[in-house]
């Protein structure tokens, strides 16, 4: 099995996607120490999953910007559910005081937006993605 995931981390056919998502209602609720844990999460899942996470910022305390590489056999609706889903329930057990600033205990809006990446337009995505400001 680690054959075909180091196959698929290495293959020409490989996917690029810019994903953002949101914090339910736009709470500003990660700061640096939730940054912190939410990007060893991502990377966590990243390599469980057989995928590459290139870039993953947290922007303005309420919005996370993620630069993704996988192999077309895992769709991107499957890549979010993992990272909005494995990310959310984790978040919330480690810091158990963001369930009471959020409405109804739900991390995560229930939509995103994804854009596949082709060559020209990467190096722009990576670029955007770094100079996001931070404020926290």
């Amino acid at each position: 099995m680690e054959e075909n995931i180091t196959y698929y981390r290495t293959s020409a056919c490989n996917i690029k996607y810019h994903v953002v998502w949101s914090v339910k209602h736009r709470h500003k609720i990660l700061d640096k120490e939730v940054e912190m844990y939410l990007n060893e999460l991502v990377q966590q899942i990243a390599n469980e999953k057989g995928f590459i996470i290139q870039f993953f910022e947290c922007v303005d305390s309420d919005y996370c910007n993620c630069f993704i590489t996988a192999p077309p056999k895992l769709s991107i609706t499957m890549i979010v559910k993992y990272l909005k889903g494995i990310t959310g329930r984790k978040l919330l057990e480690q810091f158990p005081e963001i369930r009471d600033r959020l409405w109804h205990g739900e991390l995560w809006n229930h939509s995103y937006y994804c854009e596949t990446i082709g060559a020209v337009s990467e190096e722009n995505i990576k670029q955007y993605i770094e100079h996001q400001s931070k404020s926290y």
